[in-house]
Parts: structure tokens; sequence; C-alpha cells
């Protein structure tokens, strides 16, 4: 049977690899922490989850326009406006299930053979992949520990050429949690208006912060008409399993973004956009409490790999994300991830998932229980101190 080769070149994605491993052992008997899975472990707010069970009850179950009904999109413009400062329209709107289809359209209408990419590493595998799918080269801007993972600007400068057509941008960052500076955005926005670049920004943390404010490219007069801001309800709302994704973009993007639903999955569940409505307009209390509480786990998680010999762990100002260095053990990405799981079930990513410059790194999930996180320093600590 024939293959496209180009299939080959789709990665896959290290959390759900070591997820699969983490199940098989609880399934065999094992005791296992997951903190691999970005995942909230919180359930999503009351309020959100009866709007969607009125949706179905009342009907909402049919087909619905490609990019998302009228309503949904505009509570997801006003949603946007208010949280960047800026003035958008719903037909500015794209509305698909989850982040990732917005992504991988996004850089299919955009990018091709021969073009190049430029991705923040170590960074969200997928952004890598679908450039290396479509034909184009990701090229690797280094996130460096020095500077609270953040590239440098003349780093990026250097990494421009001809064939470059677009900059990936993700703060607050998979997987370290760490988060561009305003200025940072402001020269991003520079180079991409001098070389006619688009800029796709991954915004779906920002609403999980804590010692600094979000800042948004898109709040730069300007960058609007050439950016794909992205954002979503699985992380914030605790809404990994509803499928909910959506983007403001030029208008002209948006009609092409529109086509390519059509001819990929139809349009997004109705009844899960009507929750949607409910999670942007309604009561967010319930957010606020679980940042609160990410916030606390985030402090404890820190401090404690801090403690143990041979780690050293910035603290992330968003994302639930930890990304300590461990270099200071002696073992690689892979083997420190390795042993942690097998020898005492304590599930983590290597930080070569993300990366070649995520080597002597690890990312541990704080989206579990502070007993957990607790028991799994525990573990690390006593597995180390054997080594």
């Amino acid at each position: 049977m024939h293959y496209n080769e180009r299939i080959n070149r789709l990665e896959s994605e290290g959390a759900f690899v070591v997820l699969a491993r983490a199940k098989q052992m609880e399934r065999e008997g094992r005791s296992v922490i997951h903190l691999e899975i970005g995942e909230p472990d919180f359930n999503t707010p009351k309020n959100i989850s009866d709007a969607g069970i009125m949706a179905i009850r009342e009907g909402h179950t049919h087909y619905a326009a490609s990019g998302g009904i009228l309503e949904a999109r505009e509570a997801a413009a006003r949603y946007m406006s208010e949280t960047r400062n800026i003035k958008l329209t719903p037909e500015q709107i794209i509305i698909m299930p989850g982040c990732k289809p917005l992504i991988f359209c996004a850089m299919v209408a955009l990018i091709g053979d021969g073009d190049e990419v430029i991705v923040p590493n170590p960074g969200y595998p997928t952004y890598q992949s679908v450039a290396k799918f479509l034909g184009a080269k990701p090229i690797p801007v280094k996130l460096r520990e020095e500077y609270n993972f953040r590239f440098l600007v003349d780093d990026l400068r250097t990494l421009v050429t001809p064939k470059t057509r677009m900059i990936i941008l993700n703060s607050p960052e998979n997987p370290s949690g760490g988060m561009l500076t305003w200025e940072d955005l402001s020269t991003v926005y520079e180079i991409a208006r001098e070389h006619d670049l688009w800029i796709l920004s991954d915004e779906i943390y920002s609403r999980i912060i804590y010692d600094v404010e979000f800042k948004s490219i898109t709040s730069i007069p300007g960058a609007m008409e050439r950016t794909i801001a992205i954002d979503g309800l699985s992380k914030t709302f605790a809404m990994t399993g509803w499928r909910l994704g959506f983007a403001a973009m030029p208008e002209k993007l948006a009609e092409y973004m529109f086509t390519l639903a059509i001819n990929n999955f139809s349009s997004t569940a109705t009844f899960t956009q009507h929750a949607m409505i409910e999670a942007l307009t309604g009561p967010q209390g319930e957010i606020n409490r679980m940042v609160a509480e990410f916030r606390r786990r985030r402090d404890i998680i820190v401090a404690g790999l801090n403690d143990i010999e041979g780690i050293s762990c910035l603290k992330p100002e968003g994302a639930f994300y930890v990304f300590p260095n461990i270099t200071g053990t002696g073992l690689t990405s892979d083997e420190f991830a390795d042993m942690m799981l097998e020898q005492v079930g304590v599930a983590s990513l290597p930080g070569t998932a993300f990366g070649e410059y995520g080597e002597g790194y690890v990312r541990f999930s704080y989206a579990n229980s502070v007993e957990n996180i607790k028991e799994a320093l525990s573990r690390i600590e006593r597995t180390l101190a054997r080594v």
C-alpha cells in the first residue's frame, strides 16, 4: 500500500506518549503521580456545564456555521477586545474544536514548501511538527533560562531570511511558564513589519498568570493586520474535553479559515459554543479561584525542587508548568524522566520533548493536588539520593 511521504513528517506529542505509558502502569497496579499532562485537574465550572446541558435540551445539536455561531463569535470578539485593549468584530473571529485546528489551519493557509517558520525552542511541539508537514523549515529561536526563558531579540533578528514567512510566539509559554515583555513584543512586531511576516501568537494561557500583567502583541497598533491571536477554553476554564478554541485575525484570513473549516470538520459542536458564551460572559470567580490555587501549587513545587540537590528551578510567571534545570544530577533529560516514571511512578516530560534546547531540563505540570505534588517531590529526592 502507498502512503504519502509527507505523513512521516508529523511528530507525536510527548505528553500523550508518556500519559499512555503511565496509564498502562496504573493498569498493572502501580502508583503513578501524573505531572506530565497539561490539563487542569478541576472540573468545568457548573454554570458553564449547565449552559452546555441546557443547549442540548433546547435542541442546539445541529450543524452550525463553519466559523462558529454568531453569538459565540460576538462573545469572543468582546472578550478579546476587552482583554487585549483592541477593537475586534465577529467577522475577525473563527471558532474551531480546540486550538490545535486553529494552529494547523492558519499554517496551512499561510506557509508552504520551502518557507521558513521561526518557532520557540524549547516550545510546544505542534508548531515544528506542522511546519515540517507542510514542507516548511522550522527555525528554532532559543529560549534562554538566564533570561527567564525568553529569547533575545538579537537572536531573532539573525534568524530572519528572505524565506521567512512566520514568527510563532507563545506567552505565557509551554513548557517553561516564561513570558515575553512588552519590549520583546514591540521588537517582534517591528521585525515582522519590516520583513512582511505573519505572527502567530498562541495565547492559550493568557488568564493563568501570577506576578506580571498579561501582554498581547495584538495590543500594539497595527499588529492585528498581520497577526493570528489564538485563545481557547481548555486551560482557563478547565474544558480540555470540550474542544473549543477561538482566534482573532484579519478578516480576509478569517474567510480562508472558514473555507478550511468547511473542508475539514464542517463545524464545531453547537451546544459547546453555547457553553463558551457562558464561560466568556458569565461569573469569573471560579476561574480566579483556580488561578489562585495554581499559584499556591507553583510556590510549593518550585521551593521543593530547589531544595533537591542537583536541581534548580525558576519561578514561572504563567501557565501551570515548571521547567527545572536537572544538569546537576548528571542525568540527561530522557534518563531523568524515564527513571522517575519507571522507578518511582512520577510522570514528567523530558525537556527534549520540546526541542533540542530542552536538553538538561524536564517539565512538570503542577495541575495536580498539593498532596500529590509533595509526594512526587519526596519520591524524586529519595531516588536521586541513590544515584
